[in-house]
This record gives C-alpha cells, structure tokens and sequence, in this order.
C-alpha cells in the first residue's frame, strides 16, 4: 500500500495478482475512517460495464476497519443481474480492497537474495529456516530465497503431527532414514538426495498484508505455477497448500509467522521411490493406496516424466523464473547466522524433546 495525505484524506493505493486471473488496482479515498471513494482498475473482464460502478459505489460509505466477509456481501448486492468475471472474483476484489487500506509492500519493493549452498544435514536445514525468519523479522535480512540440498534421506513432520502416527520409527531406522519435526504445520515430507526438490521464501509479512492465510499460501506460489509455466508443465493451486498437474501432485508447502515474517517452504517432488516412501510413512500408506501408486519399484516422478530434465536443470530454470519476474541477488549466510543455526540444530531440532513434543 502507498498512502499520501491530501487535508483530511488519505489517498490509498492497492495492487493484488489474483493467483491464475489478471491484477487488481485499488485506488481509494479514505475520510473520518470510512471509504469516501473507491476505484477500481485492472486488465481483468468485466460484464456488463456498469457493474465497475456499482462495486466502487457499494464499497463506498465502509469503515476502514470492515472485514473481507462484509465486503464480499457488499459487493454481491451490488452487482448487476448476470454480472461475470473474467480474471478476478468478489472475494480479490475485497482483498485488494483490504491491502489497499493495509501497509502492504509488493513483489518489486524488495531485493530477495538467493542462497543455494551444499548438501547439510536435515537438523540444520530446519534450523536454517528458524534462524533466517527472525533475521528478516528484525530487519537484518532482506527476503531471502533459499534453495536446499539434502545430505541424507529424510522425513520431516509438521508441528502438529504425531511421531508414532506418522512414522513407522523401525522401519525408519532399517532404512538409515532420519527424522526431524519443523517449525511450521501440514503433512510429513519424505526426502532424498537428487530425488526432491526442497526452497523456502522468507518475506516480511507486510507482502501478505490483507491476505486470508489461505490466499497468502496461493500468493506466494504463484510464481512457482508461472514457472512451471515456463518449463512447459500446466500445473495449478489445490487449497490449502498443494501445486498439482495433470500428471499428480507436484509439491506441498507449509507456513509459519514469526515475529512480522512468513515462513514459506516448499517441497517439490522429482523421483521419489514410493515403495520407500509407504514402508516408512504411515499416512503415506493411506494416502498412496487408493492412488494404485503403492506397489513396489513404482516412484512419484511428476517433475522427471513431465518435463524429461534433470532436477538441476529444473531448479536453474526455477530460479531464472523467479529473477525474470522480481530482483533477486546471489547471496551467502553470515557466519553469525551459520553459527547460530548449528547451535540450534544441536540445542533443539537433535533433541528427542522436540522430536517428541507430539508422542
């Protein structure tokens, strides 16, 4: 959001890309508190032409304070019969609505630096991620881009979920695979050295200001469908947190906020042994069983089959998406933030403590 001051009004301005549609502009005047004046803009479609009217009318009169389910009902009793959109929807255009009276930053106000290091181990990488989101929340980070390479195979739980639901700890350790618990919710992950594709965006919350914590997921994975794009995949957003294809799930993320940043790690799928996978995973098991994806030597290859490169191949066209679109600069860890990584990987991500915090 911009705001300038003209008397007793505030000039506020808000841009929202709708994940797969067109962008959003909100222009609005805000006076005592309320929405004196609202105009929308964009290179969305819109039918008929008097329902752009009728939105910026019913929005005006609004407090400032108005939640996005009052103005998405608004908006609805406002528009003509047989209004449709092409490239947005009611609920973007209360978004945009609601990061225009937010202080937002966008995509192009911040320099993301890309940290694409050697293969560490898993207790690190979760570290990692703790460590670099509160340096971008005090300010002595930029948005970072940090792509991660294994050192071993690994399976990682969610926050929330139960070690002995989850995974199947004797077979596990038969299979000399370990296991870490990180810092942000969803499903468990099963990783292996060249056969998964594993980043993390740190942002300051500001750049999701205004966003439902669903939206932000979508948002923030835009680019990554824009990407796919690029490579020749069709690939699309599944609520709350998935990127799939017409050829099977491609990635799964998870979030975690601290402090004014978002944490947002992805885990892409390149080859993975799904034999592997459903002996060590119990929730695997149910998962891939009714996928007919469970029997033996079969792999989950969504990434490999459909575009036939080699998964670095793929991760160099990844980041030369993202650089095409936003400004992203080489960057390296400090020793500071190195060294306070490894004392937390030992410290807390090591422990059975935080390993078993959910038995």
């Amino acid at each position: 959001m911009s705001e300038l001051s003209n008397g007793g009004d505030s000039l506020c301005h808000g841009e929202y890309k709708v994940p797969g549609g067109k962008l959003l502009v909100a222009d609005v005047i805000v006076r005592d508190e309320r929405l004196a004046s609202v105009q929308l803009s964009g290179d969305f479609f819109l039918e008929p032409d008097d329902a752009l009217e009728a939105i910026d009318r019913a929005l005006e009169g609004a407090p400032v304070d108005t939640d996005a389910d009052t103005l998405i009902a608004r908006i609805q009793a406002a528009l003509p019969p047989r209004t449709e959109m092409v490239g947005l929807s009611v609920p973007a255009i209360a978004t945009v609505i609601r990061r225009a009276l937010s202080r937002t930053s966008d995509w192009r106000d911040h320099r993301f630096g890309l940290i694409h290091r050697t293969p560490e181990p898993p207790h690190l990488h979760m570290a990692l991620d703790e460590v670099l989101t509160r340096e971008v929340a005090a300010g002595r980070r930029g948005p970072t881009l940090r792509v991660w390479e294994w050192d071993r195979a690994a399976i990682i739980i969610g926050v929330f979920q139960s070690l002995a639901n989850e995974v199947d700890g004797e077979a596990a350790r038969n299979a000399g695979i370990e296991v870490v618990r990180r810092i942000s919710g969803g499903g468990a992950m099963f990783v292996e050295p060249g056969n998964t594709i594993t980043w993390s965006l740190i942002v300051p919350e500001t750049l999701v200001q205004g966003l439902t914590f669903v939206e932000s997921y979508a948002f923030l994975d835009d680019w990554v469908i824009q990407a796919l794009g690029d490579m020749g995949i069709k690939a699309w957003y599944v609520p709350i947190n998935d990127i799939t294809s017409p050829g099977g799930k491609i990635a799964g993320a998870a979030q975690k906020r601290i402090n004014g940043a978002v944490l947002h790690h992805v885990t892409m799928a390149y080859d993975i042994d799904a034999d592997k996978l459903t002996r060590v995973l119990r929730i695997g098991r149910e998962k891939l069983s009714d996928k007919g994806t469970a029997s033996a030597g079969k792999r989950v290859d969504p990434l490999k089959r459909q575009t036939g490169l080699a998964r670095e191949a793929i991760i160099q066209r990844m980041i030369e998406s993202f650089a095409a679109r936003f400004t992203l600069d080489p960057d390296s860890l400090s020793q500071d933030e190195l060294a306070a990584a490894e004392t937390l990987a030992k410290e807390k991500f090591a422990s059975e403590a935080w390993l078993r915090r959910v038995p």
